[in-house]
């Protein structure tokens, strides 16, 4: 009864965070990038560090998780205090309208996004039952879609004619963390086990001790390289006049923002029940192919229909990476040791986050863009071959399985 309960209460308050999730991921992926070149027209270094902001917070994750158990203190109480935060200083942006403030502040704002993702993990795994887990995240991922497609929309639409008052934008992103914090602060959860070790880096014996798990991270290491270089790079090549579209303002937020948000919005419920039912290294390889294939439409097609269709293609392939990403880690660690594991994970997607932006603005150039679009879709394929033996591993281990039991019966 009493889970049930928390289960109730946490997909509610989790339904008004989505809402808010998505107006601050456009923050991420469209609008504060946007603002870096059009507005303080950003050298390549202060626009890699504008995107690689919430790898940042990944980095950070660890010590996060390692702070929180240490203290003691409940997960959704500590992802609260780190929303907190985010509001505070997307509030100093908005009044102090400077590029410096601007760069450091969208660092820290997108930092405050991401560190507390081990923690909300954690609070699925004891909140969600396992069943229905997929289902639920997903559910919750749609609305956050679903606002951050019309947020886009309207935003992108609304600075397409007024880029000058940016400063109301960045004031609604910091009213969005503030409502989140509000919901995290009534989710139930409990405190961080604290019985692997005091060191701040106690999660990586994970790595030494589950082969598996080892696999995994160097196959998603390869693939989210790859996507990650590009990621960024939608907005540059959109928008850079040095690419030869600079395309407007409400075309760009289309094609990073509402195409393959809507997308999104469509697909997640069934990656959602695929996650639930299907085995997991499958989902990952079907994924892995599907970001393969939006990168090299988007970035070699050279005509609009190819945008969209790149656009397209990324908004399928990403809406089941939100549900694989988030959740995977509960399909391998133990249900005390989630946080943990989320953390590992988190700590070299922001690696790879704060490395592979500034390696693709680094090599980018009208030229070569082509070729790296194609050799970071080469990277995706190479990843998506070290996952295809655990396919068949896990199957033999199903086969096995069912055997005992037809035996014990």
């Amino acid at each position: 009864m009493v889970q049930r309960r928390h289960t109730r209460l946490t997909y509610r308050l989790e339904l008004w965070r989505a809402a808010m999730q998505g107006v601050l991921e456009t923050a991420a992926t469209t609008f504060l990038l946007l603002i870096a070149v059009r507005w303080f027209q950003a050298g390549a270094l202060a626009k890699g560090w504008v995107a690689a902001g919430s790898s940042i917070g990944l980095l950070a994750s660890p010590l996060v998780v390692w702070h929180v158990s240490r203290k003691g203190w409940r997960s959704a109480q500590a992802a609260a205090g780190i929303a907190v935060a985010g509001a505070i200083v997307f509030a100093l942006m908005a009044v102090m309208p400077w590029p410096p403030v601007f760069i450091v502040g969208s660092v820290a704002g997108l930092t405050a996004t991401s560190a507390a993702i081990p923690l909300m993990t954690q609070i699925y795994q004891e909140n969600y039952p396992a069943t229905a887990r997929g289902r639920l995240f997903s559910r919750t991922v749609m609305l956050r879609i679903g606002a951050a497609t019309v947020f886009s929309f309207l935003a992108g639409r609304w600075l397409n004619a007024h880029l000058s008052h940016f400063q109301w934008l960045l004031a609604i992103f910091a009213l969005a963390f503030g409502v989140s914090a509000w919901c995290l602060h009534q989710i139930p959860s409990r405190p961080l086990s604290d019985e692997g070790g005091t060191h701040p880096w106690r999660a990586w014996r994970y790595v030494r001790e589950d082969r598996l798990f080892r696999y995994t991270l160097a196959a998603w290491m390869l693939m989210g390289w790859a996507n990650l270089m590009m990621w960024p790079l939608r907005v540059e090549y959109l928008a850079n006049e040095r690419f030869g579209l600079k395309l407007p303002v409400m075309t760009i937020a289309l094609l990073v923002g509402v195409i393959p948000n809507a997308v999104r919005l469509l697909i997640s419920p069934l990656w959602g029940w695929l996650f639930d039912r299907m085995n997991f290294f499958a989902l990952r390889v079907i994924l892995n192919l599907g970001f393969a294939l939006g990168i090299i439409a988007f970035f070699t097609g050279h005509s609009m229909p190819a945008l969209i269709l790149g656009a397209v293609v990324f908004g399928v392939a990403n809406a089941g990476g939100d549900v694989a990403w988030s959740l995977w880690v509960t399909k391998l660690a133990p249900p005390t040791r989630v946080a943990d594991y989320m953390s590992v994970h988190t700590f070299l997607t922001g690696v790879r986050g704060v490395l592979a932006p500034l390696t693709a603005y680094a090599l980018a150039t009208p030229q070569n863009l082509g070729w790296l679009a194609a050799g970071c879709a080469g990277l995706i394929l190479v990843a998506s071959a070290i996952l295809v033996p655990e396919i068949k591993l896990d199957r033999e281990k199903r086969r096995g399985v069912a055997l005992v039991e037809d035996v014990s019966e």
